[in-house]
């Protein structure tokens, strides 16, 4: 152990990521939803050379009509975001994101198989589970500094069209 960092002396058994190559994503951003009762930015996240299919993210939003209808996602008047991240081939996350209880940001884990007709819930077993990913977190940050804006704001009509039409675009 490094005195002056905490750190091991030897590292070589932290982090390692044998076989994967990492590689660019892109955020593109959409029209706002209503979704749950809340009110929701748009993200769509790809590889260039294979964007979000129209029809996907028109099955996205229907599917996220038929959550609402059925009571299952109840956002009750909360901002937000989605992001519809096509995780390679035809695997999609649809991430609900929404801002609860002041400055916490709650989570609903949705996904699409190409073998699947709709999306249906994501679960994890166990205590340690995925999150967000690197190219995911490119939109969550933008998010978590855009609504730090808004509390720090009046919070007020002209506020929330501020943070509604703050999205991120570019690189993750």
């Amino acid at each position: 152990m490094n005195s002056q960092s905490g750190l091991p002396a030897d590292l070589s058994r932290f982090g390692n990521v044998e076989g994967y190559t990492h590689y660019p994503k892109t955020v593109t951003p959409g029209l706002p939803a209503t979704a749950g009762g809340g009110l929701l930015k748009w993200y769509e996240i790809s590889e260039a050379a294979t964007p979000v299919t129209r029809e996907t993210s028109a099955l996205a939003q229907r599917f996220l009509a038929a959550e609402t209808a059925t009571g299952r996602l109840n956002l009750k008047g909360e901002l937000g975001f989605v992001i519809l991240h096509r995780c390679g081939g035809d695997f999609h996350f649809l991430l609900v994101s929404s801002w609860r209880n002041a400055n916490e940001m709650w989570e609903t884990v949705y996904a699409k198989t190409a073998a699947a007709p709709d999306f249906s819930l994501f679960a994890l077993p166990g205590p340690h589970r995925a999150t967000f990913c690197v190219w995911e977190l490119a939109a969550v940050n933008h998010e978590r500094l855009a609504f730090g804006r808004y509390l720090f704001s009046a919070r007020d009509e002209a506020a929330k069209r501020v943070y509604l039409g703050d999205y991120y675009e570019g690189g993750a």
